[in-house]
């Protein structure tokens, strides 16, 4: 091999190794800024625990299909610790078993709702105008309508038989509040001298924005993000707690749509067939909350403390 080969062999691998390591150096700096708020980074381990028991729960936690109708309502005990179910399927299996539609739907809907939102509230702002008004006028119809019997009522006409559907109508349902609100941040951020140089410079309307002003709103929107899966939570849980959205017998809403028709409430031995899933649900919400507070100081160095 020729010495100039064998440079850029190294070269390269030095490279590789550059990048590697910086990436390994962005990972430990970004715990080490989440950690800085304890609770905030409670939060942040409950969700990550959250995402790994839906996704790799079910590989060691089978979910229990098979009816017993002599273990029907049985009470929890050490090898079934939630109890069976009207069935006599284990409950447990179930609640594993049953997240992954839940934060799939809300991981999506915070996605399409947050890219919406931010990506209007921008341009209505930058571009002023009749563009400006015509999006106020727009989202104000949408703020005026009540969301969820508009959710109910679409459901009944529409079929939704996937997530990405339904996540895609939650999102178009929930858009205008963040509109709204990240206007108003961009009317604000708009005065800045950078931006004003942008503008002198006429970077272009999708340079300013996704350049110049985005990057400092990064605290706001990461927390919107995180205030959108929990609404879309609350969403998809009451519809198909209302039986108009078909999922999988094993989903948390599911699980408290059945719970409640078959009569579990009316009988002790079966109290955590209906609380279990409803405690998992509060139990995310909670940890999504306590989690953007680490997320507002990780964005805004200003909030920090000590580092």
């Amino acid at each position: 091999m020729s010495e100039d080969a064998v440079r850029s062999t190294t070269v390269y691998q030095r490279t590789g190794q550059d990048i590697v390591l910086g990436f390994l150096k962005g990972i430990a700096d970004f715990f080490k800024l989440m950690a800085h708020n304890r609770v905030g980074f409670i939060g942040f381990i409950i969700v990550v625990l959250y995402f790994a028991a839906v996704f790799l729960g079910p590989v060691f936690i089978p979910l229990d299909d098979q009816t017993k109708v002599d273990r029907i309502f049985e009470p929890a005990s050490w090898q079934h610790p939630l109890g069976m179910d009207h069935q006599g399927r284990d409950v447990f299996s179930q609640v594993v078993n049953g997240g992954r539609d839940i934060l799939i739907t809300a991981l999506l809907t915070a996605l399409f709702s947050t890219a919406i939102g931010i990506t209007l509230g921008a341009l209505s702002a930058v571009a002023g105008g009749g563009i400006d008004n015509f999006l106020v006028m727009f989202s104000d119809v949408f703020l005026a309508v009540p969301r969820f019997p508009l959710l109910v009522v679409l459901a009944g006409m529409i079929r939704v038989d996937s997530m990405a559907a339904l996540s895609l109508i939650l999102a178009l349902l929930s858009w205008p509040g963040l509109y709204r609100a990240v206007r108003a941040q961009v009317l604000s951020l708009r005065e800045r001298d950078y931006v004003e140089a942008a503008v002198t410079l006429d970077l272009g309307t999708g340079h300013i924005i996704f350049k110049e002003i985005l990057p400092n709103m990064m605290s706001y929107i990461a927390i919107s993000f995180a205030f959108a899966m929990t609404g879309a939570i609350y969403a998809q849980t009451g519809l198909v707690f209302l039986g108009l959205v078909p999922f999988s017998s094993s989903n948390w809403g599911v699980m408290i749509s059945i719970a409640w028709t078959r009569g579990a409430i009316f009988y002790r031995e079966a109290a955590m067939y209906i609380l279990a899933p409803v405690f998992a649900i509060a139990l995310f919400q909670l940890a999504m909350v306590w989690m953007t507070r680490s997320l507002e100081e990780v964005f805004n160095p200003r909030l920090r403390t000590r580092v």
